[in-house]
């Protein structure tokens, strides 16, 4: 596999604080300004909704690959993720992200394997390395 890889996404406005994202490939997403801002739209993904998201499917995707390799066992992977906003002098700015993993496991023993992969993956996530958002986890780990 090449060290280069690009990604390329389109956008077309559509109308009010609307708009179209597609990337080659992919299935287009109805895009918008968020509720709580001047002539946003609930029930629309926005670019904050997308950032956070970045960082979550980033960090899912990397614990994916990493656990393959490590041959971890489990049952179940889900997450959720939360993007705060802060406000400098240069503007407004996703100043944390927190993302909760749950990893649902059948051995008692996996848990330490479970939270050492969890935080390689969080350290080789290549969306939260590439961010100023400072990114945290908060792991939780179950036995079924």
């Amino acid at each position: 596999m090449s060290d280069n890889h690009s990604y390329t996404t389109n956008i077309e406005w559509t109308r009010n604080r609307k708009g179209a994202l597609s990337s080659p490939g992919l299935p287009t997403m109805e895009v918008a300004t968020p509720p709580n801002f001047p002539g946003g739209h609930p029930g629309i993904w926005s670019p904050e909704h997308l950032f956070v998201a970045a960082a979550e499917v980033c960090l899912m995707t990397t614990f994916l690959a990493i656990a393959e390799k490590s041959k971890l066992d489990f049952l179940a992977y889900r997450s959720s993720a939360t993007g705060t906003l802060g406000k400098l002098d240069r503007g407004m700015f996703v100043e944390k992200i927190v993302i909760r993993p749950n990893v649902v496991i059948s051995d008692e023993n996996q848990r330490e394997k479970v939270i050492t992969v969890l935080e390689k993956a969080k350290k080789h996530c290549l969306i939260s390395k590439s961010m100023v958002t400072e990114v945290t986890m908060e792991p939780e780990v179950v036995v079924r």
